[in-house]
Order: C-alpha cells, then sequence, then structure tokens
C-alpha cells in the first residue's frame, strides 16, 4: 500500500475527533450482540429438562421418569414449557436430546467459515451485517411454528448459520468507524450489549415460563426483525473497508455524512493512490491469509486459545441446570457476571499486556470450574459463577486481541475464524451437558471445561502483543511494522 493511502487511513480514522453520532452509531452497530446472546442461550430455557413429581404415593419415585409408568408421574409445569416435554424426549438417547443445542453450534461453524469472507470482499461490514441478524431472525420465528424436533433442530442449525458472524462484524464495523483512541472503548460497548441480552433473556423466560417455549422465540425474534431493517437504513460502510477495496468516492461520502472533522484534507490525500486488491474476489483474504505463514500460524495459535475459552464460556450457563438450583436464578446470576467482566475489560484492556490477561483468566476459570467437581451447594455456584465470569472476561479481550492482530485486509475474516473457534469448543457442550445430567452430582463435565481452557490459554506465550500498537491496513503493512519491532528489539 502506497505511503498516501496509509496517510488517508490514519487521518481518517485514527486522528479524527469522535463526535456523539459516531459513538451512538456504534452503541447501535453494538447491539446485534444483545439479540446475539439471546438467541444463543434460548436453549438452557427451551431445552431444559423440567421438574417432575410422582402422582402414586405406593410407588418409590427414582431419579429418572423411563422406568416408572406413564401414569405414576406428571411434570411441575405445563408441557409446553420445554421441547423436552412437549415432544417428550425425556428418555429420548443424549443425541437426540442435544441435537437442537448441537444443531445450532455446528450451524455457527459452517456459517463462520462461509460467511465470513463476505464481509472483507464484495458485501463489506454492513450488508453482511444486516442480512445475518435478519436471517437469524426469521429463523427464530419460524421456530416458534415447529412442529417435531427434526424441523426444530434444522431451524437452529439456519439460525446459528446466520448467527455466526453477526458479532464480529459489528465489532468489526463498530471500531472502525471510530479513531483509535476510542478503538478498545467502543469494542467493549458490544460486551455490555451482549451482557443486556442475556440477562434480558431470564427476565423474558421468566414472564413467558407459565405461557410456551414457542412465545419465548417469539418476544427475542420479533424485535431482532426490526432491527436488521434499521441496520440497513442507518448503519454507515466501514471508512477503512471502502478505502482498502478502492472505493474512494464512497468512502468520501460516508465520511462526509459522519461530519469527521478532517475529511476535507482526506480528500487531497486520495489523489493518485491504487489500492492493492479492489478486484479481488470473494475469496481474496482467505488467500491473502493463507498465503503468509506467519498469519497462519498467528490465527492457528488464536484459534485454539478461542476454543478453550469457547468450552468454558457456554458450558457454564449450559451447564448450570445440572447444578441443582433454580434455572432462573442461576441463569440471571450468570448474566449478572458478563457486566462486571465487561467492566473489568474496560479499565484493563488499556492496563495490562493482552497476554497477560488471557493468562490470568484462563487460569483462574480453569481452576474455578475443577472446584465445582469437589464443592456443593453455595459453593459450588460461587465456584461456576467466578470461572463462567473469569472465561467471559478471557472471551472479551481475546475478541480485542484479534483485532489488533490482523489488518484490515483480513481482519473480519480473522476474527470471525476466532469467534468460530469459540463456538467450535462450545459445540461440544450440549453432548456433555445432557450425559451429565445423568451423572450423580454432574460435576465431572465441570471438570472437562476447567482443564481445556487451562490447557488452551498458555497458547498465549507464543503470540506477540499487541498493546499501544498501530492497527495496520494490509498484510504487507504488518510484516513491515514486525520487521521495525525486531530492529527496535536489537
Amino acid at each position: 500500500m502506497s505511503d498516501n493511502n496509509s496517510q488517508l487511513l490514519q487521518a481518517t480514522t485514527e486522528d479524527e475527533i469522535v463526535d456523539s453520532s459516531q459513538l451512538l452509531q456504534a452503541f447501535f452497530i453494538s447491539l446485534a450482540w444483545a439479540f446475539d446472546a439471546q438467541q444463543t442461550f434460548v436453549s438452557v430455557f427451551t431445552d431444559a429438562q423440567p421438574s417432575w413429581h410422582c402422582t402414586n404415593s405406593t410407588l418409590i419415585c427414582t431419579a429418572t421418569t423411563c422406568t416408572l409408568p406413564a401414569e405414576s408421574w406428571t411434570w411441575d409445569y405445563p408441557k409446553h414449557t420445554s421441547i423436552i416435554s412437549e415432544w417428550d424426549l425425556e428418555c429420548s438417547s443424549t443425541a437426540m436430546a442435544g441435537l437442537p443445542a448441537s444443531a445450532y453450534f455446528v450451524g455457527c461453524l459452517v456459517g463462520g467459515f462461509l460467511l465470513a469472507p463476505l464481509a472483507d470482499s464484495w458485501f463489506g461490514r454492513k450488508k453482511v451485517l444486516f442480512l445475518t441478524t435478519l436471517i437469524m431472525s426469521l429463523s427464530g420465528v419460524f421456530t416458534a411454528v415447529s412442529p417435531n424436533v427434526w424441523i426444530y433442530s434444522a431451524l437452529r442449525f439456519i439460525c446459528g448459520f446466520a448467527r455466526s458472524t453477526v458479532a464480529p462484524t459489528a465489532l468489526v464495523l463498530a471500531s472502525e468507524i471510530v479513531g483509535k483512541r476510542w478503538r478498545d472503548r467502543v469494542s467493549i460497548i458490544g460486551f455490555f450489549c451482549f451482557t443486556f441480552g442475556f440477562l434480558s433473556l431470564a427476565v423474558i423466560a421468566y414472564i413467558a415460563g407459565e405461557l410456551s417455549w414457542r412465545v419465548l422465540y417469539l418476544f427475542i425474534s420479533i424485535p431482532c426483525v426490526f432491527y436488521s431493517v434499521l441496520v440497513y437504513f442507518v448503519t454507515p460502510e466501514s471508512p477503512r473497508w471502502l478505502l482498502v477495496r478502492g472505493r474512494r468516492e464512497e468512502a468520501l461520502e460516508t465520511l462526509e455524512n459522519m461530519e469527521v472533522s478532517n475529511w476535507n484534507r482526506s480528500i487531497s490525500s486520495m489523489v493518485g493512490v491504487e489500492e492493492e486488491w479492489s478486484n479481488g474476489d470473494v475469496f481474496s483474504a482467505l488467500r491473502m491469509l493463507l498465503e503468509k505463514k506467519w498469519a497462519l500460524r498467528r490465527l492457528a495459535l488464536v484459534m485454539i486459545t478461542g476454543f478453550g475459552i469457547g468450552m468454558s464460556y457456554y458450558g457454564m450457563p449450559l451447564g448450570v441446570g445440572n447444578l441443582g438450583s433454580n434455572i432462573y436464578f442461576s441463569v440471571a446470576i450468570n448474566a449478572l457476571a458478563e457486566l462486571p467482566a465487561a467492566l473489568i475489560t474496560f479499565v484493563l484492556i488499556e492496563r495490562l499486556n493482552r497476554r497477560s490477561l488471557l493468562g490470568v483468566f484462563t487460569s483462574i476459570s480453569g481452576v474455578c470450574s475443577i472446584l465445582c467437581v469437589f464443592m456443593e451447594g453455595r459453593w459450588r455456584m460461587a465456584a461456576e459463577v467466578v470461572s463462567f465470569f473469569s472465561a467471559c472476561t478471557a472471551c472479551n479481550v481475546v475478541l480485542i486481541y484479534s483485532l489488533e492482530l490482523f489488518p484490515t485486509s483480513v481482519r473480519n475474516l480473522a476474527l470471525s475464524m476466532v469467534r468460530q473457534a469459540v463456538v467450535f469448543g462450545g459445540a461440544w457442550v450440549p453432548m456433555l451437558v445432557v450425559a451429565g445430567r445423568k451423572e450423580v452430582g454432574g460435576g465431572v463435565t465441570f471438570a472437562v471445561f476447567g482443564i481445556v481452557i487451562g490447557c488452551c490459554g498458555l497458547l498465549v506465550c507464543c503470540l506477540p502483543e499487541t498493546r499501544g500498537g498501530k492497527i495496520t491496513d494490509t498484510l504487507e503493512e504488518e510484516e513491515c511494522k514486525q520487521i521495525r519491532a525486531l530492529v527496535n528489539k536489537a
């Protein structure tokens, strides 16, 4: 990339004075995280194993209903509270009971690999965010009328497929419409929105608890339909992406509409600028990433770390029902744990190294998760909450870290792949959770979560530190940055 273009990108996205309208746009974009959280954790309620009691006092109630006559027991709540009770899945195999949740995570994996390149190539950040939130919300609406577990699982797959790039695209777009000094703070807005979505889900589920799991899906999906339409009409495209793609006129129009204070200086800087890959196809970002061994190694390490974080991050709330406490209270406590996780990320991200933060919080999460095996009652719940809080913080940091590790030309793809690694860790959780229901105490699954996140977190030692550094726009620029760092170190 030419020096003129580098100066332009720095002028338009790092030095400008961020006004209130840009921050409002970044906040609106980050609201996508709230809907993402609701769709991700809704299965905690809709796919839960409801409590039951014996109606025949002459029989001895066992740990499961499968060994009792059908007329000798009944659910504590209406059958339509959960898909387990409505479709009589209580005695089904582990694979069948965990199929819908697993289908959702598999859809996330498939969608991440197929949709992620679109935001870096033809479609851009804005259109991908609009399409994915719209498909995610519509699939949620159709899920509410599922006639059986097979259609239900298929729609959950579609929802996961669309959802896969919602949060990464929102994170990248929000961070690219503001300057360097605001990048970390704007990124954290998404984490607060995710917390709001998770916490509001517990409230909505409690309200809809006596109605139906179908009503719950409508409550969280219909507002997202309206949100996706607003995204298309009120959200700006990333000026960095437009410039890297060679669409100068659109970039200038965006900057003018955003009222960037020095956009006139940007016009003069654009004369004679030629873009490196403005004519690339949809997979150009993927090819560029794979051609650089250092980038591929960096991506592999951060993805493995994300896998370990994902297993604990999704495993704790999805498996909280195995701890024997009230599910609404437990989910609310876990959701509230996301709030201090976002706050501590906000406080520490500008003060401590990314590698140190990841190492500390993955270790704490691993230790507390293993402690769940040996504790009981309130202490067990406390250990679970601390483990989830630490996993949340580690997840926040690894996303910001990934944002800084890769240049603009491949940033959305790389961040999406890291997010998919987090989801891949979560894809193993539903089966482990269902298996844990059949185990007395249900604690061994938490030991698995702890061991995995603890081991994977050690790999951050092999990654470069990015705190305080300038984000780059091309892989070549990132290589020059690495060379300069080695020279200065020598």
